[in-house]
C-alpha cells in the first residue's frame, strides 16, 4: 500500500485545496504543505530499505488479459525522485504563500501543484509502462493548466499551448514506443523489462521502439531541437517555474531514460544519440543563456543545457558517468531551485525582473545576494559547491570515454559550454547585485528583503549546495552509488569515491580554463556593453525553434483548412456523402479478396409478431424519408421507429433495454424538438436529379451492406459468453438481473465513462449556448413562441404527477439489481417527470420551486454522480479487489425479513445522479437559449 498512501494523499488534497478556496490563506498554506511533507517524511522513513537495495514491489490487478496492472516499484532510483519531488515541492508550497499576492488564488495554485505533484510521482513509482504513460500525460496537462494560471496573458496562453503541443506529440511517440517495446517483451510490466537486459536489442522492433521512446523523453526535457518550449513557458508564476524546472516536469524525460537504461545499453543508436543531442543542447543552452534580457530566461536557458549535461552521460552509460549523472540531478535540483525563486524575489520586491534595469541592487537586498552569489557559484561549478564536483565528474568521463577526433571535439565542446556557464552565473551575480550604481530604471527604489518564510527556502537550499560541496562523501555519496547501482541493476559495480579534490588532471584543467575564461569573457561582453545590446534573435532570424514551430503549425493549419474547404461544406448532405462513401470503400478493401457467401446454420421461419413489426418498422422509416424535410415531423416519426424498437427488445425477452429504449426516445424527442424549433422547420430542398439517384444509391449500397453483413454473421454459428454471465451474476454480483450487474459490476468500468460522456455532453451544451438567446421567428425563421400560461387541465395534472414519478423512480431504482430497472431508467423517469413540470409551469417557475436557476442545481448532480461512481470503485481497492468490483450481503431486518443488500447500488446513484443532470442541464440550457425568462410573451416575428 506504500505507493497508494504515497500517491493519493496528494490527488486528495486536489480536491481538498479546492474546498478550501474561502478559507484563510494560512490555513491552505498549512493544509498543502501537510500532506506533501507527509509523503516525503513516509519516503524518507524507506531510506534504510532502499539503501541498503531492496526494492518493494506492489501491484493490483486491473487489465491483466491486455496487461495493464496498477504495479508500484520503489527502489532507489523511484526513491530518490520521490524525495526531491516531495521535498521540494514542500519548499515550493512555503515560498507561493509568501510569492502570491491576495489577488491571486492561492487554492488554485495549491490544486493544481498538488495534481502535478502526484503525477510525477506517479512517474517515479510506475512499475507498469501504460501506467506510466497515464501519469505522465497528467503531468502534460497539469503543467499546461500551471503554465496558463494567469490565463488573462497572451504570453501566458501562447507558451502552455506551445508546452502542451510540444509534449503532448511526444506523448503519443512514448505511446507507440512503449506499445512496441511491450510487444516485444511480451509484457508491460517494467521490472520483467528490465530483467531482459540487452537480449530485446535483437528485435527488428526494437529501433523504431527506441527512437519513439527517445522522442518522447526528448520533448518532456527540453532537448535539442524541441528545447525551445521551456523558455516559452516563464509566463508561469516563479514557484511554477522554480518546481517544473527543478525537480519535476523537466527531469520526466530525464528519469525515463534512467529507468529503462538496463535494456539501452550496448545498443550503439542510442549511445551515439543520446551523447550527441545531450552534447548539444548543454552547449547551446548555456551560450543563450548568456544574452537573455529575462532574468527567468537566462534560468531557462541554463536549465536546459544542464538537462543536456545530464543526458549526455546517461547517453554514455558508464558506470561513473551514471553517478555522475545521478549527483548532478540532486545538485542541479537544489541550486536551480533556489535560483529560481530567487528570481521570484528579485521580481516580487524590485517590480521587475529585467537585466537591462537591474544592477547594484545588494543595498536593498543584501541577504538574497548572498544566497545568490552561493547558488549561482553552484550553477557555474566553482570549487567548494555541489556543482563543482558533478561537473567535474562529467568533465572527467569526456576525457576518458571518447578518443580521436571525437575526443577533441568533445573536449572543445564541452569546455566552451562551461565557460558560457560560468559567464552567465557570473551575469547573475555581477550582472544584477554589483555592476555600478543603484539602477535608474528600477520601479521600486524602496525594496526590502522579503520576509523570512520567503527566503527560509532558498537558504535551506544554499545551505545544502554548500555542505554537499564540502563534504560530498557525508552528505551524497552513499545515495549516488545505490541509485547508480539501481539504475544499472548491479550491486557489484565500482563507482568512484566522491571527494573534492582528486590531483591535477585534465578535468582540473578544464574546471580551471572554464572558470577563468568565463569570469573573463562576461567582463569582457559587459565592457564592450554587448551583453545588454546583442539580440540574438535578430542574428538567428527565421531559424528559431519557436518561429519555426509557429510556422509549422499555421503552415498545418493552412493545409487543413484547405482540405477542410474541399471535402466539406455547410451542407449535411455533401457532408454525409464523404463519411458514407469513405466507409464504404474502407469495409469494402478488406472484404473483396476474400469469397463470403451465406453460412450453413439452419433458417429458422419468421413468425407472425416478427413480420408486423418488420412492416411496422419499414413504414415509419419510409414515412421519415418521404417527410424528412419537415423537421418536426420527422422527429416524431423517429419517436415511432423507437417504439418499434422497444417493442422487439421486449418480445425478444429484454425489459430492461425496452424499458430504456422508451425513455431515452421521450426524451431525445424533446431535447430534438426544443433544438429544432430554433432552426427553420423546413429543411431547403438541395438536391438535383443527380445528386438524389447517386445519394440513394449510396445509401442503398450502405445499406444493404449492413443487411448482408449481418445476414452472413446470422447465418453462421456462434459461441456465444452468455452462459458466463447468467451463471456468475448471482453469486460474483449479488444481482439476479443480469443485464444491470453486467452495467454496474462486470463492465462497470464502460458505464463510468459512459455517463462520464454523458456529463461532459451536458456541460458541452451549456458552454456552446453560454449566451445564446434565440427569439423565436424573429432570428432563425423557427417556430414562434407565445409564452401563454398551460392548460389548467395540464398544470394540475403535473402537480400530482412528479411526485408519483418520483415514488415510481425510486421503485425502479431499487429493484434493478434483480428485476427490470436501475439507476440509468430511474434517472430518466425522474427527468421525464421534471420535463413536465417544465411545459406545465415555464422554466422559470419551474427551476425557482426546484432551485436549478441556471442550471447551477444540475452541475452539482453531474458532478455529484461522478464523484460517487468513482468513489465506489475506488472502494473496492481497500479489499484488494479490482476497481468498481461489487460486495454483497443478505441482512434480515425486523419486519423487512430477509433483504439483499449490494454495494453496486452506490454505483447506481451515481448513475442516476450523473443521468438527471445532464439530462435536465441539456432541457434547461435549450430552454433559455429561446428566451431569457419564459413567464411573459415574446413578439412574434
Amino acid at each position: 500500500m506504500l505507493a497508494i498512501i504515497i500517491i493519493l494523499p496528494l490527488l486528495l488534497g486536489t480536491g481538498l485545496s479546492a474546498l478550501l478556496n474561502k478559507a484563510p490563506r494560512l490555513t491552505k498554506m498549512l493544509v498543502a504543505v501537510g500532506i506533501s511533507i507527509s509523503c516525503f517524511l513516509l519516503l524518507l522513513s524507506q531510506a534504510g530499505p532502499v539503501l541498503q537495495g531492496q526494492t518493494i514491489l506492489q501491484q493490483w490487478d486491473w487489465l491483466p488479459q491486455l496487461g495493464i496492472n496498477l504495479s508500484f516499484r520503489l527502489d532507489a532510483i523511484a526513491w530518490l525522485f520521490a524525495l526531491l519531488i516531495s521535498g521540494i515541492g514542500t519548499l515550493i508550497f512555503i515560498y507561493a504563500y509568501y510569492y502570491l499576492s491576495k489577488n491571486s488564488s492561492l487554492s488554485k495554485l495549491y490544486v493544481l501543484l498538488n495534481l502535478f505533484m502526484a503525477a510525477m510521482l506517479g512517474i517515479s513509482l510506475s512499475d507498469n509502462l501504460i501506467i506510466l504513460l497515464v501519469f505522465w500525460e497528467l503531468t502534460s496537462i497539469s503543467s499546461f493548466l500551471l503554465v496558463s494560471y494567469w490565463n488573462q496573458y497572451d504570453a501566458a496562453q501562447r507558451g502552455a499551448r506551445m508546452a502542451l503541443t510540444i509534449t503532448g506529440m511526444g506523448g503519443l511517440a512514448l505511446l507507440g514506443g512503449f506499445i512496441l517495446l511491450g510487444q516485444i517483451a511480451g509484457t508491460y510490466q517494467i521490472h520483467d523489462i528490465l530483467a531482459m537486459g540487452s537480449t530485446l536489442q535483437q528485435h527488428a522492433l526494437f529501433t523504431p521502439a527506441v527512437l519513439l521512446i527517445l522522442m518522447g523523453a526528448m520533448t518532456k526535457s527540453a532537448q535539442f531541437p524541441f528545447h525551445f518550449w521551456l523558455p516559452n513557458a516563464m509566463a508561469a508564476p516563479t514557484p511554477v517555474s522554480a518546481y517544473l524546472h527543478s525537480a519535476t516536469m523537466v527531469k520526466a524525460g530525464i528519469f525515463l531514460i534512467a529507468r529503462l537504461l538496463p535494456i539501452f545499453v550496448g545498443f550503439s543508436l542510442f549511445h551515439t544519440l543520446v551523447t550527441s543531442i545531450g552534447l548539444i543542447t548543454f552547449f547551446i543552452g548555456a551560450f543563450f543563456a548568456i544574452f537573455k534580457e529575462d532574468l527567468k530566461g537566462l534560468l531557462a536557458y541554463s536549465t536546459i543545457s544542464h538537462l543536456g549535461l545530464i543526458v549526455c552521460l546517461l547517453g554514455i552509460s558508464s558506470p561513473l558517468a551514471v553517478a555522475a549523472a545521478v549527483f548532478h540531478i540532486i545538485n542541479h535540483a537544489t541550486f536551480k531551485a533556489a535560483l529560481f525563486m530567487i528570481a521570484g524575489v528579485i521580481d516580487h520586491e524590485m517590480g521587475t525582473r529585467s537585466m537591462r534595469k537591474l544592477k547594484g541592487i545588494w543595498q536593498l537586498l543584501p541577504f538574497t545576494s548572498t544566497l545568490t552569489f552561493i547558488t549561482a557559484s553552484a550553477m557555474a561549478g566553482v570549487p567548494l559547491t555541489n556543482g563543482f564536483l558533478s561537473k567535474e565528474m562529467f568533465f572527467t568521463e569526456i576525457a576518458s570515454q571518447f578518443s580521436g577526433t571525437s575526443l577533441t571535439i568533445a573536449i572543445i565542446v564541452t569546455t566552451l559550454a562551461g565557460i558560457f556557464a560560468v559567464a552567465y552565473s557570473t551575469r547573475m551575480i555581477h550582472g544584477i547585485f554589483f555592476d555600478g550604481a543603484l539602477g535608474q530604471d528600477i520601479p521600486n527604489k524602496d525594496a526590502h528583503e522579503p520576509p523570512f518564510g520567503m527566503r527560509a527556502p532558498i537558504l535551506l537550499l544554499a545551505i545544502l549546495c554548500i555542505l554537499v560541496g564540502v563534504l560530498p562523501a557525508f552528505f551524497a555519496e552513499s545515495i549516488v552509488n545505490r541509485v547508480t547501482q539501481s539504475i544499472l541493476l548491479s550491486s557489484n559495480l565500482h563507482i568512484a569515491h566522491l571527494a573534492i579534490w582528486h590531483g591535477v588532471n585534465t578535468p582540473l584543467i578544464m574546471s580551471v580554463i572554464a572558470l577563468v575564461g568565463g569570469v573573463s569573457l562576461y567582463f569582457f561582453l559587459a565592457r564592450q556593453g554587448k551583453i545588454r545590446r546583442i539580440e540574438l534573435e535578430k542574428y538567428l532570424g527565421p531559424l528559431q525553434g519557436k518561429l519555426i514551430f509557429e510556422s509549422l503549425l499555421h503552415h498545418l493549419e493552412i493545409i487543413a483548412r484547405r482540405i477542410k474547404l474541399a471535402t466539406e461544406t455547410s451542407k449535411l448532405q455533401s457532408n454525409l456523402f464523404w463519411v458514407i462513401s469513405f466507409s464504404i470503400v474502407m469495409i469494402c478493401i478488406p472484404l473483396l479478396p476474400h469469397q463470403i457467401s451465406t453460412g450453413t446454420r439452419v433458417l429458422t421461419h419468421a413468425p407472425i409478431l416478427a413480420i408486423v413489426l418488420w412492416l411496422l418498422l419499414f413504414s415509419a422509416c419510409w414515412m421519415m424519408l418521404w417527410f424528412h424535410h419537415e423537421r418536426i415531423k420527422a422527429v416524431l416519426i423517429s419517436g415511432t421507429v423507437g417504439l418499434v424498437v422497444s417493442i422487439t427488445f421486449t418480445t425478444l425477452s429484454a425489459p430492461d433495454l425496452a424499458l430504456t429504449q422508451i425513455t431515452v426516445d421521450v426524451v431525445t424527442t424533446v431535447l430534438l424538438l426544443m433544438s429544432l424549433s430554433l432552426l427553420p422547420q423546413l429543411t431547403p430542398y438541395e438536391s438535383s436529379q443527380a445528386r438524389r439517384w447517386r445519394d440513394a444509391m449510396i445509401a442503398i449500397s450502405a445499406g444493404g451492406g449492413i443487411g448482408w453483413v449481418a445476414w452472413l454473421i446470422l447465418t453462421r454459428d456462434y459461441s456465444s459468453i452468455s452462459w458466463f454471465f447468467i451463471q456468475q451474476s448471482l453469486p460474483l454480483g449479488g444481482g439476479a438481473n443480469v443485464v444491470n450487474v453486467i452495467l454496474v459490476d462486470f463492465r462497470g468500468f464502460d458505464t463510468f465513462g459512459e455517463i462520464t460522456v454523458l456529463g461532459i455532453a451536458g456541460i458541452g451544451t451549456l458552454c456552446l449556448m453560454d449566451g445564446m438567446r434565440a427569439h423565436g421567428t424573429q432570428t432563425t425563421k423557427g417556430l414562434t413562441y407565445r409564452f401563454n400560461p398551460s392548460p389548467l387541465l395540464l398544470r394540475t395534472t403535473a402537480s400530482w404527477v412528479l411526485p408519483i414519478a418520483l415514488v415510481v423512480s425510486f421503485y425502479i431504482f431499487m429493484r434493478g439489481h434483480n428485476y427490470p430497472g436501475g439507476g440509468f431508467i430511474a434517472g430518466l423517469i425522474t427527468a421525464i417527470a421534471l420535463i413536465l413540470q417544465y411545459i406545465a409551469l415555464g422554466q422559470d417557475r419551474a427551476e425557482r420551486l426546484i432551485r436549478a436557476k441556471s442550471g447551477r442545481l444540475y452541475e452539482i448532480w453531474i458532478g455529484s454522480g461522478l464523484t460517487i461512481a468513482g468513489l465506489s470503485g475506488i472502494a473496492s481497492w481497500f479489499w484488494m479487489r479490482p476497481f468498481l468490483t461489487s460486495a454483497h450481503i443478505y441482512v434480515s431486518p425486523p419486519l423487512l425479513g430477509e433483504t439483499h443488500l449490494a454495494s453496486a447500488v452506490f454505483f447506481d446513484l451515481g448513475v442516476y445522479f450523473a443521468v438527471v443532470g445532464s439530462t435536465m442541464l441539456m432541457i434547461s440550457v435549450l430552454g433559455d437559449s429561446r428566451h431569457s425568462s419564459m413567464s411573459g410573451p415574446l413578439p412574434k416575428g
